[in-house]
């Protein structure tokens, strides 16, 4: 049996396809989050709900109306992205300017209301959530067994972030985006509708979170606690990307995925806290981020 530092090669590699399939689905949702932040100054607590609510929502179309996984992993992050905007355009868009503990208040009392009713209605029982029949099975790549769907969330992940990468960083609607959080009053001068820039802005990132909980749920089953379980570690894998950084987001998210799973390699009793004491680390070293401009 091959080895690597003592080691089966094929319990390192599962555990770093571990790390690569949490990766990814920190990367999504630390890049919403960092999306959020970065362009509408908003520190978005709800955005764990927001991914539950998107593998619910694949779960209500799949057992009520009887909606494959391809048409929900479409039409579920549409529907919560409207949910989003219902939110900034009722809540939202009058803390834009105060202090960001306005906004992690209303975030968080949100949440917790949207949790409480999911609780109610679904239980905290997790509820299957199959993968579509092409997906299914396993690859034999010789170090290890791959299973095809997990191989399809990396993909599809990596395929996201770099879409939404593209647009905000290289398109004209991302320059607008950007210009409108420096000088909204400018951009607006210049015949751009503001107001309706935010909104989108804040529907992207919500439609990034229930885009993971849609690719979490065969996973990881479909339940109202799944996002409250991962905001935390998204927050700390924002932190140490740097606020607000688009690329520090996809990248760190990626990169803590693949340190956890080696944590559980080598010294499985930190794997829980490794993420954090990066967090640590990083804000003595670089208190604004590995990729976040200093103030």
């Amino acid at each position: 049996m091959t080895t690597l530092f003592g080691l089966p090669i094929q319990a390192i590699s599962g555990q770093l396809l571990i790390g690569l399939i949490n990766g990814s689905f920190y990367a999504l949702l630390s890049l919403g989050l960092a999306i959020i932040f970065g362009l509408l100054r908003v520190i978005n607590f709800a955005h764990g709900t927001q991914y539950m609510l998107g593998a619910v929502t694949a779960w209500l179309l799949l057992t009520v109306l009887n909606i494959g996984f391809w048409p929900s992993l479409v039409l579920a992050p549409l529907i919560v992205a409207v949910a989003g905007l219902l939110i900034e355009r009722l809540f939202l868009r009058y803390l834009y300017g105060l202090d960001h503990l306005y906004s992690l208040l209303l975030t968080f009392g949100l949440a917790l209301m949207i949790e409480g009713l999911m609780r109610d209605g679904f239980g905290a029982a997790g509820k299957p959530y199959s993968p579509p029949a092409l997906l299914t099975g396993v690859v034999n790549l010789g170090f290890m067994i791959l299973p095809i769907y997990r191989g399809f969330v990396v993909v599809a992940s990596l395929i996201a972030c770099l879409s939404v990468w593209l647009l905000i960083e290289k398109t004209k609607l991302g320059a607008y985006l950007r210009a409108a959080t420096e000088n909204s009053g400018l951009v607006q001068a210049f015949g751009v509708n503001v107001p309706k820039l935010l909104t989108f802005t804040y529907m992207l990132g919500a439609g990034l979170a229930a885009l993971a909980g849609v690719l979490a749920a065969p996973i990881y089953q479909v339940s109202p606690l799944m996002g409250s379980n991962l905001i935390i570690i998204v927050f700390a894998v924002v932190v140490v990307g740097g606020m607000g950084s688009i690329m520090g987001a996809i990248v760190t998210g990626y990169a803590l995925g693949l340190l956890e799973g080696l944590t559980k390699v080598f010294y499985p009793q930190a794997s829980s806290i490794v993420i954090f004491v990066v967090m640590a680390i990083v804000l003595l070293v670089r208190p604004a981020g590995l990729f976040g401009r200093e103030a």
